[in-house]
């Protein structure tokens, strides 16, 4: 997350800030404060992937195998140790919102003949 300056009586903030508790801020204070911040917010990520998947009523390694990714990919998004990126976080979203619609596609996509992969000539 990117730092963001501010300018002394920029917008509603008068009032609300102690400038001189700002100004004395280190950026070692900054980047301490940014690290918590990361923590936390991997920290809640993970309580609600974990979360996401108890309400489907499946373990990780059922969840793994309905998604189509390793078992310890979801121990490490669930201990906070990596978030998941790109069409799975997505997947992750929508099972969170429409868990039926979801489970019912990865059912369907599972069900489905597994195509033979050529190797190039």
């Amino acid at each position: 997350m990117p730092t963001v300056r501010m300018k002394r009586g920029h917008g509603d903030l008068r009032g609300q800030v102690d400038w001189a508790r700002v100004d004395a801020t280190t950026e070692e204070e900054i980047a301490q404060q940014q690290a918590e911040d990361d923590a936390e917010q991997m920290r809640e990520a993970a309580e609600h992937l974990r979360g996401v998947r108890q309400r489907l009523g499946l373990s990780q390694e059922q969840l793994a195998e309905r998604i189509h990714v390793s078992v310890i990919s979801i121990r490490n998004w669930e201990q906070g140790k990596r978030y998941p990126t790109g069409a799975v976080r997505a997947l992750y979203r929508i099972l969170d919102k429409q868990p039926d619609a979801a489970l019912s596609a990865l059912e369907r996509e599972t069900s489905l003949p597994k195509r033979r992969r050529f190797a190039p000539a």
